[in-house]
Parts: C-alpha cells; sequence; structure tokens
C-alpha cells in the first residue's frame, strides 16, 4: 500500500489495484496454481505441465513486479495531480490476496473504493469474475468491509489505445524500413470458450481496440487472433490460434510480424512463455521475423488514464473520453451481466 497525506474530494477514500496475481519463485508456482484451478476439472497432469512453464523462469511470473511498477507509477500521477487517495493492492490468486488487503482497508478506516482491475475487456473471467472475488472478500471481512465500485472497461479509452500505438510503433521501428509496410500486424488475446464469449462483449471490444490502433498507425495488414486456449479439444474456443494464424502468413509469404498482445495490460506467463518463448520459436522454424510489442504497462498515457477513470467516478460532470463507435461502459454492470449463471439457464 501507498499512503498520501489525503485530500478527500468526495465520498471515496481509497484506490483498490485488483489483479490476477503470479508467483515469485518456484514455492509459489504449485499452490498458485491450485488457487487459479480451484473447482475446475483439470487433471493434475496439466497442472504439472503449466507449472513446467514457470519452471523456465525460476517460478518468477513477471505480473506482481509489474504491478508494483504501475502502482509506484500511478502514486507519482495521483501525487503530481491528484486526487490523492491511498493505494491499495490485491490479487485473486497469489499474494497479496484481496482478502487480506480488504481486511487491511477495513482496519485503516476506509470505508468507499474504487477498484482499477487490471483488465480492459468485457467478458466472465476479466470483469465478472472480479465483482465476485471483490464481493466474497468484502463478505469474508464482515460488516466494517468497505464498498468497493469497479472502474468501468477501458478498452477503447484514449489512453490505453494510445500506449498500445506507441509500443506497437516502437516494435514495427525494428523492422527494416523497405519491409515495414508489409509487415503484418498480430493482435492478440487470451481466448475464452466460446459459451462464454456469447455471453459478454469480449471479442467485439477486442475487435475495436484492434482497429483502433491498426487505424491510428494506418497499418491495413492486421488481425485478431487469440492466445493460450486451456480448455478440453472437443470445447470450442475463440480463435483462429496465433500459432496457426503464424503459418498462414508465411505460408502467404510475409517476412515480418508484430505480434502485440493487446488483450494485457502487463506481461505474465501468457506473454513470456506462449508469446516469447513458444511463437518465437515457431516463427524461428517458419523463416518468419518476429517483434513482440510490449503491454500498456506504465506507459504515462496508461497510467494518466487511471487517474482520469477515477476522477470520472469522483466527478458525474468529469468528460467521459473513448474512441470509436462503441461508447463507454457502465459503471455499474447489470446483475446477470457475462454471468455464467445466465449461460448455464440458456444451455438448459
Amino acid at each position: 500500500m501507498l499512503k498520501y497525506n489525503k485530500v478527500k474530494s468526495s465520498d471515496y477514500d481509497a484506490i483498490l489495484v485488483i489483479s490476477f496475481g503470479g508467483p515469485e519463485g518456484m514455492d509459489d508456482v504449485m499452490p498458485f496454481l491450485e488457487n487459479v484451478l480451484r473447482g475446475r476439472n483439470v487433471p493434475r497432469e496439466r497442472m504439472l505441465q503449466v507449472a513446467q512453464h514457470y519452471e523456465l523462469f525460476g517460478g518468477v511470473s513477471p505480473i506482481n513486479a509489474q504491478n508494483r511498477e504501475l502502482i509506484a507509477a500511478l502514486y507519482r500521477e495521483l501525487e503530481t495531480n491528484g486526487p490523492r487517495l491511498p493505494i491499495y493492492w490485491g490479487n485473486r490468486n497469489w499474494h497479496p490476496l484481496l482478502t487480506g488487503t480488504v481486511q487491511q482497508m477495513a482496519a485503516d478506516g476506509i470505508r468507499e473504493a474504487l477498484a482499477f482491475v487490471t483488465s480492459a475487456y468485457s467478458s466472465y473471467s476479466s470483469c465478472r469474475q472480479y465483482l465476485e472475488d471483490i464481493e466474497r472478500a468484502r463478505a469474508a471481512v464482515g460488516p466494517h468491509a468497505p464498498r468497493i465500485d469497479k472502474l468501468r472497461a477501458f478498452y477503447n479509452h484514449p489512453g490505453f489505445i494510445e500506449a498500445n500505438v506507441a509500443n506497437v510503433r516502437t516494435a514495427l521501428s525494428q523492422i527494416p524500413e523497405a519491409r515495414r509496410t508489409a509487415t503484418a500486424i498480430a493482435f492478440t488475446a487470451h481466448s475464452i470458450p466460446l459459451s462464454m464469449a456469447g455471453q459478454c462483449e469480449y471479442a467485439a471490444q477486442l475487435h475495436e481496440a484492434s482497429s483502433l490502433v491498426a487505424g491510428l498507425l494506418e497499418q491495413r495488414q492486421w488481425s485478431l487472433v487469440y492466445q493460450s486456449r486451456s480448455g478440453p479439444p472437443t470445447q470450442p474456443w475463440l480463435g483462429p490460434d496465433i500459432s496457426d494464424h503464424l503459418k498462414e502468413l508465411r505460408a502467404a509469404g510475409t517476412l515480418d510480424v508484430v505480434i502485440a498482445p493487446i488483450g494485457f495490460v502487463s506481461d505474465h506467463m501468457e506473454i513470456i512463455y506462449d508469446l516469447d518463448t513458444e511463437a518465437r520459436a515457431l516463427c524461428q522454424d517458419l523463416g518468419l521475423n518476429m517483434v513482440r510489442a510490449s503491454t500498456a504497462g506504465t506507459h504515462p498515457a496508461f497510467i494518466g488514464m487511471v487517474r482520469e477513470l477515477t476522477n470520472e467516478r469522483i466527478d458525474p460532470a468529469a468528460p467521459r473520453r473513448y474512441l470509436g463507435t462503441r461508447g463507454t461502459a457502465n459503471d455499474l454492470c447489470a446483475p446477470d451481466c457475462c454471468s455464467l449463471e445466465r449461460l448455464a439457464e440458456k444451455v438448459r
């Protein structure tokens, strides 16, 4: 947690950063994966296979370190431009765990907080599940738990788009200039089951964000593809898969590709293993030159966006900025938005 001498300008008296979490050593890996997969019908053999990915990096996912950097950058942004609210941090799957953080907030006397979830899009796993995590943590803490309101989805916010445009432009600059206009851009996001995708706007939001970035870069050769699927082969998931797409690009004569993980705001195992390791090895085998664009991370436009999203909830008169045609997401989700219960009802 980072604290300020608070200047309270609204009923909100804290910001809570909520993320997925990741292990920071080999002893953390299996307990972390057990948290991630609890309640899912995933064979232990598959869990051990995933654990091997972490072993390649000493059991350390970069996500926690990157969240610390994000929080430090946000601290500086708010210290300079306000509002001077304390910042707390809690994760879904690994320390600092959300319930412990909410307990600390209650002990500190926090009554109403705004939650910035490190996911730009709407789906069960990227939005609704975090709302469930918040309510579960509040219930565990009890009647003194603060009220926690989630900031809106930000996939089309100018700050998020600007950060991705800058990072893809930097990646393109590593391609020989004579080949740059023919370079393909593959925007990637974590795949989800088609049954889940049908209950939310995840795919449409990803397409909008990718289109905005490509348009501002004046790049016509781009595609939205997916990565990191983990379900059984019989279950249809969003595609095409990044590996299949790379093979198709090379077969069509493409020499260079920029992979831009627009579905993520920071690096974690799905980036450093699925893209930087597996996809890069495939590109080397194919003779396809690959450059991976950075995630939004601590880009100043992205950090400024978090402050702007905070201010628009504090002050209803503040402008609500967005790009594209889809408008802004609702501050408060409908009770069944992106809900697995609604999916279950539909299936029945």
